[in-house]
């Protein structure tokens, strides 16, 4: 990406970068943060391949995929390169168009892909048929040697999570569970819920300590208020009192004169 950023002016690369940089930051925790400093950055260099690859996947984050699929699409045409091709499938998915995710992943750019866009292609086309309604057909999909490898690769997690997801929606728990557990044995950055999803098919629930220590903490101290309201009662009353206060009007009764 810097050495496409060095076709511009120094400054104005400087300044194409930055946002660029902030686009990397704020990608995952803030999608639409990110898509604002990618219009900064297109707005600067539009015709810098890597501005309109970074543009798309901002837009691909925030859910606008007919303005992803249009990035994609150029920064391609700059470059000829088919990596975007997975991506691009994912695009005509978001855009409720799952046919045309499938006619891609039998198109003769797969066959150009590296194995990590290979799998990441076949994982975009079981989406496209559940999409359809074809479970079956999206379980089958996914049974590829990258699946039943044993070796654990980038893309393992999350393909034996999304064949565990399919089972699931076919009603096949069993199996589900078998490749959840096998996803969580694989994903070591935590990429997927997993963990979450094979606690819940084993009837676990978790109870988040901080909420419970929350709740603690405030009922500890609403006793402690109760108790100083009680305190402070009584001290009232006991004040009351001292002063021959007995009547709820205030007044003191007068002792009988005999």
């Amino acid at each position: 990406m810097r050495q496409e950023l060095q076709s511009l002016p120094k400054t104005l690369a400087e300044d194409v970068a930055k946002n660029l940089v902030m686009v990397a930051r704020l990608i995952d925790e803030d999608p639409e943060g990110a898509y604002g400093y990618s219009r900064v950055a297109l707005r600067l260099a539009s015709r810098v391949a890597a501005v309109r690859e970074a543009a798309g996947f901002a837009a691909y984050a925030s859910q606008k995929y007919s303005e992803a699929l249009a990035e994609f699409r150029a920064a391609r045409r700059m470059t000829g390169n088919v990596d975007l091709w997975p991506v691009m499938a994912d695009c005509e998915r978001g855009l409720g168009r799952p046919e045309k995710a499938l006619d891609m992943a039998g198109a003769p750019e797969v066959h150009k892909l590296d194995k990590a866009g290979q799998v990441e292609m076949r994982l975009v086309a079981a989406g496209a048929r559940r999409d359809m309604g074809q479970l079956d057909a999206a379980i089958v999909t996914l049974q590829s040697p990258e699946l039943a490898s044993g070796s654990v690769q980038p893309w393992t997690a999350r393909l034996r999570y999304a064949y565990a997801d399919a089972l699931l929606a076919a009603g096949r728990d069993s199996e589900a569970r078998e490749w959840f557990a096998k996803a969580v044995e694989a994903d070591r950055d935590g990429s997927t819920d997993a963990s979450d999803r094979l606690a819940e098919l084993d009837g676990v629930e978790f109870t988040d300590a901080l909420d419970e220590t929350d709740a603690l903490d405030e009922t500890d101290e609403n006793a402690e208020t109760d108790e100083n309201a009680e305190t402070d009662e009584n001290a009232e009353t006991d004040e009351n009192a001292d002063n021959g206060v007995t009547g709820e009007s205030g007044n003191a009764e007068p002792a009988d004169k005999d």
